[in-house]
This record gives structure tokens, sequence and C-alpha cells, in this order.
């Protein structure tokens, strides 16, 4: 007569672990929304303290230059997609002045680029982790390495790369003051308008605010968010130096869409802007641009 054999067989092992791999995976299902959800209030958070950042350093460079903004080139200059040399060795040279210091051409970012220059910001604070292509602007990569980075105009030849914020257009007529009213809006994350270095820009056509005006949903009204955050809502930065991070673009002043310029009539949607082209209607009309990168 055989003995009957006790304990668990290799069946019941393999069972056991099937069962505890089952639970553990279960576990990490549940927990992940939650953990993704805290990475993106974190960098939320991070990308926040850039923007107050980038507004201390602005009123610091504002107390020093008569209540002007950054703003870069000279007198007439235009914005365009890319700087004659962006590490010249003057002014003149960098953005094609004239021999009066008049005209030439300007990013956007290198207006921003002058915190760097003399207000001793770090690149790596005008970069967003979520803003996909975006790096730390290094000067070493263009094989420049030795110079200090007071000695460059912008972030470099492809400056969209190193640069997430969108700033008020300083081009132009309507350019922010200290002098204007404390809640315009002067920086925000990446225009969802703008090619971004690995995002083409969003189609408008999706975009409808969700207002009783404007009878759009709470999807349609996203579609005008910020991409670097989920598309969930944008930091924005206040002439005053208050950061918000503010759930909807149309946040300036009286509703204003501060990613588009007012067309006229409807200043909560407005009007997409063309790189190089665009302009604020007025001097309440927040319009943040960004530069698009050279290459795709």
């Amino acid at each position: 007569m055989r003995c009957r054999r006790h304990g668990a067989t290799r069946a019941d092992v393999v069972m056991l672990v099937i069962l505890v791999l089952g639970v553990v995976w279960l576990f990490l299902f549940m927990l992940l929304p939650a953990y993704q959800r805290k990475r993106w209030h974190d960098n939320r958070l991070l990308c926040g303290r850039n923007l107050a950042g980038i507004g201390k350093a602005i009123a610091v460079y504002a107390n020093d230059y008569d209540g002007g903004l950054p703003i870069t080139g000279g007198p007439g200059t235009a914005w365009g997609p890319g700087l004659r040399d962006w590490k010249a060795h003057s002014r003149a040279e960098a953005f094609g002045l004239d021999p009066n210091g008049i005209g030439g051409a300007a990013t956007v970012s290198a207006s921003l680029y002058l915190l760097v220059k003399y207000a001793g910001m770090s690149p790596e604070s005008f970069v967003c982790r979520w803003d996909k292509g975006a790096a730390m602007f290094r000067p070493g990569k263009y094989g420049v390495g030795t110079e200090k980075l007071s000695a460059f105009w912008d972030f470099g030849p492809d400056p969209a790369r190193h640069c997430s914020y969108a700033y008020h257009l300083p081009y132009g007529p309507y350019r922010v003051t200290t002098s204007s009213e404390g809640n315009m809006v002067v920086a925000a994350d990446r225009n969802p308008w703008i090619d971004g270095p690995r995002e083409k820009a969003r189609e408008f056509s999706l975009f409808q605010p969700d207002l009783l005006s404007s009878n759009g949903t709470t999807e349609q009204a996203l579609q005008g968010n910020a991409r670097s955050h989920n598309c969930d809502g944008q930091n924005v930065l206040y002439l005053d130096g208050h950061v918000q991070f503010a759930k909807r673009a149309f946040c300036g002043l009286e509703d204003d869409n501060v990613y588009t310029s007012w067309d006229g009539r409807d200043r909560v949607r407005g009007v997409p802007p063309k790189p190089y082209e665009s302009q604020p209607a007025h001097e309440h009309d927040s319009l943040l641009v960004n530069d698009p990168p050279l290459e795709r």
C-alpha cells in the first residue's frame, strides 16, 4: 500500500506564484493613476516656480531699465525666425541693426534671454519638464562651451528647443511695461497654436470656450490649453508677479484669451497667432507667443 504524499505539489506552487503576481500587478495598476497625478502635480508646481522666478527677474530688470520689460534688439526690431548671429560680439551684429542701431530681427526668446545675460538666471529655469522635446540650453552642444552665458544673445541657434515659455510679444506698439495693469498676463506655458519641438500646432477649429455665450463643451475648451500639463491648464505669470494655474486660456483681462489676439468681436476665443506677423489688438490684449522650431 502506497503512502499519500503530503505538502504542496509543483502545480500548487505555480498557482500560488501566479496568484501573488496577480495581486501585485492589480495593486500597482490601482496605484498608477495616483502616481501619475502626483507627477503631473509636482511638475506643475516646478513649472510654476520657474515662472515665478522669471517674474522676479523681470521686476529686477524693469527696475534697472526705466520700467521696461525685457526687450532686445533696437528701435524697429521685428519678430523673426532667428538672429543674424546668436553668439556675436555686439548687439548690432547679433540682430542685424543698421548703422543707427535700428531695425533687424529677433526671436521672442532672445528678449527672455536677457534675464540670463543680465539678471543671472539659469537656462534650466526656462524649461518645463513636460514640454516635449525641450531641453536645457548648453552652449557646449553647439561647440562654444568656453564662453560664459552672458556672452550670448539667445538660447542657441534653434531657441524653441530650449525655452518652454510664451511671452507677451515685445516687438510692436503694444509691449507691456510696469505702468500696464497689474493683472495683465506676461508669460505662460508654450502657446498651443504654434509648433513645438515635437508637436505641430493644434487645430484651432477644435477649440470652443465652454461659456454660455460660446456654447462649447469642456473637451472643446481644454483644446485651447497648453499641452505641457496634460491640457488641464497652464501656469500663467501676471505683471504683478503672481503665478496662477489657470484651467482655461481665457484668463486675461475681461476674459481675454492669452494665446490669441482679439479680432474685435470675440475676446474669449480670438484668432490664433501667425508667427512673425501677429500683433496684440490693443494695450489690454495679452498675446503670449513663442518661437516655432526652425527644423522638425
